[in-house]
């Protein structure tokens, strides 16, 4: 069910005032096309399954808060590199968090890659009601590398994508020169962490607070300790 004027107002109050506990600051125009991306997704899930939530309230926590609590993480990262730097985000689904990222910040390049043809074809319905210049979106399978035209990337994200070996060995190919990985992940077991190939850095585990939901979420940060391949 689509919410209501009313519930748009309480959301819409409720992001300026979350917004700043995550470091960011929301114009009006932004936190219209926040909601208005949900409202996309929801209207999408009744035929397409985009998302296995279906209460606007949970979609609004898990979804777009979650992925708003990386926007400055992510800018830290890359602070001091490109000045319009290029980002993948890789097994994207409903575009978590690359629509987000290209709405924030309209100076990133996004692209959103997902195996399955009709979630590429949601995000390039979100790219044509929101327009959104900066984000364009794939249909194809992250590891072949001729989908992507010979572009490299200056941080490849994912968010529930894959164990971090498979995440880093599938888009390594598509990592430019100093270039990171960064995953988001609700748990990082000793396994996971000893199943990295020798040749990947995780040089940091970022902790984060996501406003209204009460579950463990960090940002784990890899690069490779050489240069990736040519």
């Amino acid at each position: 069910m689509q919410p209501d004027a009313g519930s748009h107002e309480s959301l819409d109050q409720q992001l300026e005032v979350i917004a700043p506990e995550l470091g960011l600051h929301l114009e009006p125009e932004q936190r219209r096309k926040l909601l208005a991306y949900l409202d996309l997704i929801q209207r999408w899930n009744r035929v397409y399954n985009l998302t296995a939530l279906r209460d606007p309230a949970e979609m609004f926590s898990h979804h777009l808060l979650d992925c708003l609590a990386v926007v400055r993480p992510l800018e830290r990262g890359l602070a001091g590199g490109a000045t319009h730097p290029r980002i993948l985000d890789v097994g994207s689904g409903a575009g978590l968090p690359g629509v987000i990222l290209a709405l924030l910040k309209p100076d990133w390049r996004i692209t959103c890659v997902d195996a399955v043809a009709k979630k590429a074809s949601f995000i390039r319905q979100v790219v044509a009601e929101l327009e959104l210049p900066n984000l364009t979106a794939m249909h194809g399978r992250v590891e072949a590398a001729q989908t992507f035209d010979g572009l490299r990337f200056d941080l490849i994200t994912s968010r529930a994508f894959a164990s971090l070996a498979d995440f880093t060995r599938l888009t390594r190919h598509l990592l430019a020169p100093g270039g990171v990985w960064a995953a988001m992940k609700a748990h990082l077991s000793e396994e996971e962490r000893a199943e990295l190939p020798v040749d990947v850095v995780m040089f940091h585990v970022e902790q984060l607070q996501v406003p209204k939901l009460d579950a463990a979420r960090r940002l784990v940060w890899l690069r490779p300790s050489e240069p990736p391949r040519q």
